[in-house]
């Protein structure tokens, strides 16, 4: 009996042995199988986060590209908007110069942001046919500041827009009062500055002053940045060449004379229009024909003094003309 008993307390044992070893094993498996699972959804994460941010970028992209419509001067010379991010972001406005498929080329934004520290990168540009936005390559911060001001040659072409942000500071040196007047009044500009300079801020110097970051000759009509010069005819093209990189000036410059070509032929089919069915000749048809040929020629802004004696008959004979063509 002694030995049945012992029998049996040995036998439970080991089915007791046997149990735990399965229920052990069960545990094991299902913590494998969970760690698998685990481990494919933070690899989908990481695979997917990319993507999420590439749909945000490109939205934000469109965003801005929106906001952008109605940044029009209007009757006033010049004005100012805000755009503001929730993290960190950088804007990237390109310029993409004509070809005979798109004859007026067209304005481009691309936007990063930083998400755990590390920038986005989308790839993908937002198309805008009709804006000139003129920045450096690009411009990072959370507050973006817009400005925006009509070019005229010697008619109304467009209104360019100068992109810059809160983590960029510009001081005006000796500026003319006119300067002065439009940024501190009609723009309001936040981060721009006159002769106290924050510290680390562009320094824009007017003919004078030391360590300057841009040097704006009026009477060369030019603007030397990163040791480069541009020309510029009119305050709105003087503030394009501060505010954006050499490359972007020259392209949306090209971009301009191509709109203002076309713009020429339609005041000159105009003025045509006007002198065979009303009699009422403005006499500056022909000043049309050369101020398009000069804008369809043009191939950096140092052909902008070429077209200059035009522009100034135009503007006295249309000023002086009974039938005002613009």
């Amino acid at each position: 009996m002694t030995k049945n008993k012992n029998k049996k307390v040995t036998m439970t044992k080991n089915k007791n042995k046997k149990g735990a070893l399965e229920f052990s094993f069960s545990w094991i498996f299902a913590i494998i199988v969970g760690a698998f699972i685990l481990f494919m959804a933070i690899f989908a994460i990481i695979k997917l986060i990319p993507l999420f941010n590439q749909g945000q970028d490109a939205e934000t992209a469109t965003a801005i590209g929106i906001l952008l419509n109605p940044l029009e001067s209007g009757f006033e010379s010049a004005t100012k908007s805000l755009i503001r991010t929730q993290v960190e972001t950088r804007i990237y406005g390109d310029c993409i110069e004509s070809t005979p498929s798109e004859y007026f080329g067209k304005q481009t934004i691309q936007i990063s942001e930083k998400t755990y520290n590390k920038w986005s990168y989308t790839g993908m540009d937002i198309a805008i046919q009709n804006k000139y936005l003129f920045s450096e390559d690009y411009v990072e911060g959370k507050n973006f500041y817009i400005y925006s001001k009509s070019f005229d040659f010697p008619f109304k072409i467009a209104d360019l827009l100068y992109l810059t942000s809160n983590s960029s500071s510009y001081c005006f040196i000796d500026a003319p009062e006119r300067i002065k007047d439009e940024m501190k009044d009609s723009l309001n500009a936040p981060n721009v500055f006159f002769e106290v300079c924050p510290e680390e801020s562009i320094r824009v110097c007017f003919s004078t002053g030391t360590n300057c970051d841009v040097v704006v000759r009026e009477n060369q009509k030019s603007v030397r940045k990163n040791g480069e010069i541009v020309y510029y005819e009119g305050d709105a093209l003087m503030y394009a060449a501060i505010f954006s990189s050499k490359k972007i000036y020259e392209c949306q410059l090209t971009r301009l004379m191509k709109r203002a070509e076309q713009l020429s032929l339609i005041y000159k089919e105009k003025s045509d229009f006007l002198s065979q069915k009303v009699g009422c000749s403005s006499g500056i048809t022909t000043n049309l024909i050369l101020l398009r040929q000069g804008e369809r020629n043009l191939e950096s802004s140092s052909d902008l003094f070429s077209l200059v004696n035009e522009v100034e008959i135009l503007e006295i004979k249309n000023s002086n003309e009974e039938c005002r063509l613009w």
